[in-house]
């Protein structure tokens, strides 16, 4: 899939341990020419974890895409109204089965 000019909303949620793979994927979707609108999730954007500290995430995210993080929800509202993004990454976006 080709991304360059893509408006990406790259949204990160509270599954810590992946933050390490997760944003480096970032840097390689603006190095293909994408621009990304970061967001994290309240927990994932206030909460230090044994993974790491929020604040090195937040600089590190937005070093890669010269943008504030959007973290609020008011901030998020509107993102689908004002179709903001071309494509929308979930990351994780996982689900466990309980039966």
């Amino acid at each position: 899939m080709k991304v360059k000019n893509k408006k990406i909303g790259f949204a990160l949620t509270g599954s810590f341990c992946t933050f390490k793979k997760t944003i480096p994927k970032m840097k390689e979707l603006t190095e293909q020419g994408a621009e990304i609108i970061p967001i994290m999730s309240y927990n994932s954007y206030t909460m230090n974890t044994k993974f790491g500290k929020a604040e090195e995430y937040i600089k590190q995210i937005e070093n890669i895409t010269h943008k504030k993080i959007i973290h609020t929800i008011q901030e998020a509202e509107p993102i689908g109204p004002k179709k903001m993004t071309d494509i929308m990454i979930i990351a994780p976006c996982s689900r466990k089965y309980h039966f």
